[in-house]
């Protein structure tokens, strides 16, 4: 655990540590599979992770966290919006595995990801913690069980409230009410976690 004096201090000290572990990662094995989170914690880290140079960013492989249910990728609280701008188009991951929250099916969506991230080992996961402990989505008391990598959850009003107060959404009713999230398990499996957690508002989920 580090402990920093602000939150760029966090994002530029995080992302050495992600650079490091990409870099022997690829060295290792020819290619890296990370994934990728959104939200205000996430900011300061990748504005520094896409400014460096030592990444060979064609041989990754990414995935995503969560996105909500029924919002189009042009949607300014879209995390698929959020990663295409703030990552993806500025290093350009050799493949790119995004939730399509605005698929008909959410189920199928869940299972078409699961088989997706089944194939593959995934050495590094970015993530955040929110205001009320949500890990990706995944509100307590979560689901520690499942074995499935992706699933529908429902969203508390604490965390709903979250997406208000920092902008995304303008009222608590905009804020949709289910999402699809990488589970606990899945979000576990990685060799490499890389948890940044900003701001005195969420010192208590912490």
């Amino acid at each position: 655990m580090n402990i920093c004096f602000d939150k760029v201090e966090a994002g530029r000290l995080a992302a050495e540590q992600a650079a490091r572990v990409l870099r022997e990662t690829i060295a290792q094995k020819g290619v890296a599979t990370f994934v990728a989170a959104t939200g205000a914690s996430q900011f300061e880290f990748l504005d520094f992770l896409t400014q460096r140079r030592d990444i060979d960013w064609s041989r990754t492989i990414m995935f995503h966290l969560d996105e909500y249910l029924g919002l189009p990728e042009t949607h300014p609280a879209s995390f698929r919006k959020y990663l295409q701008e703030r990552l993806i188009n500025k290093v350009y991951p050799g493949r790119v595995y995004l939730i399509q929250g605005d698929a008909p099916d959410p189920w199928s969506e869940c299972r078409r990801l699961g088989a997706l991230i089944s194939r593959v080992e995934v050495d590094v996961a970015f993530v955040g913690i929110g205001e009320n402990g949500h890990l990706a989505f995944n509100d307590p008391p979560a689901d520690f069980t499942t074995a499935d990598p992706y699933i529908v959850v429902e969203l508390n009003e604490r965390c709903r409230n979250q997406q208000v107060k920092e902008g995304w959404f303008s009222s608590l009713e905009e804020v949709p009410q289910k999402a699809i999230s990488m589970s606990i398990r899945q979000v576990m499996k990685a060799k490499n976690i890389i948890c940044i957690v900003p701001e005195a508002r969420k010192a208590e989920a912490v």
